[in-house]
């Protein structure tokens, strides 16, 4: 059998990423088979555990950048090219327009540092989002002004807005999904209620691959395969539409950012005109590698098919959490939600601790439990969840 250090330039050549190995998938089901993970593993919002074809691939290009061929190189940075052109795919953009990120967190400071005006976010935010605001404002002295707002239950909804548009305002910066209790944006109203002339900065972190949505009404997206995606961390991409690039200066822009199309020394080369312009360095490609066969398998499964079947699975879970009478604060409607289910048990401490003993792994922070199947979970783990919620409610009615 012949091991992916022996595979030449011809062997691989351009071949698109499609083509990269013999078990590629190509049916949904061939997707769903894939969580070849332990039951019990509900933490798919924090941690996905990488695939089988993405550990296939990276010792596969690990074996490749081992050997220092320079056609070795070759191969395993085509993995860049790959990774933008099937981002730009889901995304309904341009593979120019996409440039690969160490986080998600690269890709919004590229964007946020690089503004002039007022820039509205949430308080509830993820830190990245609320976080990346506050140190750009710092950073380019007030040049960048956060203008925060504090929407119920940290909704940002075009409602919330309404007070805070003015003609300072130049963007803002949203998460698609809240960590917390999964509420997904709705991106086209927001588009709608800032306008035309304002830009629309998503952090798609806990929604890119598992919600079939129009991300073109958005001027930056940001994410990460680390979660969803299973292709571990360093995987990150950040979109900048072209009218994005109008309006954003490249501050951060480093060595691969300019115009130059080699080594230079004497001369220091203006930032590209295209979304390269927002990198520092060159991207690490087995992360690149990583990415794309992330990408390519929800792409070929079909990104609707997945977000219908995850909808299944977070019905069930709420149905399980409602039957044992434990409150849930997460969105029902399938429209507002994406993979996420947070509980809010009387005791949520001693569930989680119920949970964990029972080999469930969930992420249990302040008084709320958070849920979060995906596609591929099997049914064993839900019954398993159904059985440790009434075993936790029996104990609580006998305790109490």
């Amino acid at each position: 059998m012949r091991t992916a250090i022996d595979a030449s330039a011809a062997d691989r050549g351009t071949a698109p990423v499609d083509a990269c190995h013999n078990d590629a998938v190509s049916t949904f089901q061939d997707y769903v088979d894939t969580f070849d993970n332990e039951s019990g593993y509900l933490n798919w919002a924090a941690f996905g555990p990488l695939s089988p074809s993405v550990r296939e691939e990276v010792f596969a290009d690990a074996d490749l950048l081992g050997s220092g061929r320079p056609s070795s190189l070759s191969l395993v940075a085509e993995r860049i090219g790959q990774a933008q052109e099937i981002v730009a795919e889901l995304l309904g953009g341009e593979a120019d327009d996409v440039t690969l990120q160490p986080s998600s967190t690269h890709g919004l400071m590229h964007a946020l540092y690089g503004l002039g005006g007022a820039v509205i976010a949430s308080t509830a935010e993820f830190p990245s989002v609320s976080l990346t605001v506050e140190r750009a404002a710092a950073a380019s002295d007030h040049r960048v002004t956060p203008r925060w707002i504090t929407p119920h239950d940290g909704r940002v909804t075009p409602d919330a807005l309404t007070e805070e548009l003015d003609d300072d305002v130049v963007a803002l910066a949203v998460s698609h999904v809240d960590f917390r209790t999964g509420y997904r944006a709705d991106l086209a109203a927001l588009r709608e209620a800032i306008g035309p002339d304002r830009l629309l900065i998503v952090d798609a972190v806990q929604s890119f691959g598992i919600v079939d949505v129009d991300f073109s009404v958005a001027d930056v997206v940001v994410g990460h395969g680390y979660k969803w995606l299973r292709a571990g961390r360093g995987s990150a991409f950040a979109w900048f539409a072209p009218r994005a690039r109008e309006r954003i200066a490249p501050v951060l822009s480093g060595i691969t950012g300019t115009t130059a199309t080699g080594l230079f020394v004497d001369e220091l080369p203006a930032p590209a005109a295209s979304a390269r312009a927002y990198t520092v360095s060159q991207p690490d490609t087995l992360a690149a590698g990583r990415l794309a066969i992330g990408v390519r398998d929800v792409r070929d499964a079909g990104v609707a098919a997945i977000e219908e079947r995850l909808s299944e699975h977070v019905d069930t879970v709420i149905e399980i959490a409602d039957r044992h009478g434990i409150e849930v604060t997460s969105p029902r409607d399938r429209a507002q939600r994406a993979g996420i289910v947070a509980l809010a048990p009387q005791e949520p401490g001693r569930l989680a601790a119920a949970l964990a003993n029972a080999g469930l792994v969930v992420t249990a922070r302040g008084s709320s439990v958070r849920v979060a199947p995906h596609a591929g979970t099997d049914a064993e783990t839900l019954l398993l969840l159904d059985e440790t919620l009434q075993a936790f409610g029996n104990e609580t009615f006998i305790s109490a």
